[in-house]
């Protein structure tokens, strides 16, 4: 064993999954809660997936339950995806399920890559590919880049699927709204930006307004809320689950055709 062939086999076997991902059906970016599961399910049914996450550990708002509390509430409707990722549950009242916080990150994260679904950590989204009216693909840089404000050049990635998973921050469709001309499936053509608290309707309305936003653009998660102006709703994940199931039958369907 010598370290020049421990640094080959990692810069070797990174190369060929960057390779890999130069053209994919979907790129997810944000590995939240919505994401992992949207992109594990299609991973599932032979659609070729990329997540990007710009921190380093993927798992989103999950990792630190509510306030420092290691548990989060979900829904019974929901609780299929947590049975389908081999996630243990509890009852806690009726209709609502107690889910240890360190399970569901891990276990979402690893349910998504031994699906295929292929995952990047350190990666920043900056911009898209925008060609005829679609959105067709993201530009890239290192996380420390960015961070650190240096002048080095992004490089680019294509899918037939965009999907803005960033949660809160909606840095995709906010970022795309800014720098083009173009009018979103809102209201008023722009986001609305999120609103209080208001746990019951919010878990109703990020899997209502799970959808594409501009052609070649979805949504899901907590970037519904921003995008559509719904309320927030703290450390309840049912939502964030079906919201990313319903997304993965969308862009399924899409891929389809």
């Amino acid at each position: 064993m010598r370290e020049i062939d421990i640094t080959r086999g990692i810069i070797e076997n990174h190369v060929a999954d960057m390779m890999d991902s130069l053209r994919s059906d979907v790129v997810i970016v944000g590995a939240g809660p919505s994401g992992l599961v949207a992109g594990g399910y299609l991973a599932e049914r032979g659609i070729s997936v990329t997540i990007l996450e710009k921190k380093l550990s993927p798992g989103g708002g999950i990792w630190g339950g509510g306030m420092g509390y290691k548990y989060v509430i979900t829904q019974e409707e929901a609780k299929g995806v947590l049975d389908d990722f081999d996630i243990p549950s509890r009852p806690f009242e009726k209709g609502l399920y107690a889910v240890d916080a360190i399970s569901l990150a891990s276990g979402l994260i690893f349910g998504a890559a031994r699906r295929g679904a292929r995952i990047f950590n350190l990666v920043v989204v900056e911009d898209l590919v925008v060609r005829e009216g679609r959105v067709q693909g993201v530009v890239i840089n290192n996380t420390f880049v960015m961070m650190n404000h240096f002048p080095v050049d992004p490089i680019t990635m294509e899918a037939r699927a965009v999907v803005d998973a960033t949660g809160h921050d909606h840095d995709i469709v906010k970022t795309f709204s800014r720098k083009n001309d173009v009018s979103l499936n809102t209201p008023n053509g722009k986001p609305l930006g999120e609103r209080s608290m208001f746990a019951e309707p919010a878990e109703d309305a990020v899997v209502t307004n799970t959808t594409e936003v501009y052609p070649g653009l979805y949504v899901c998660g907590m970037s519904t809320a921003a995008v559509y102006g719904g309320y927030r709703m703290g450390p309840i994940f049912g939502g964030m689950l079906l919201s990313g199931k319903k997304l993965a039958r969308m862009l399924a369907e899409a891929c389809d055709k």
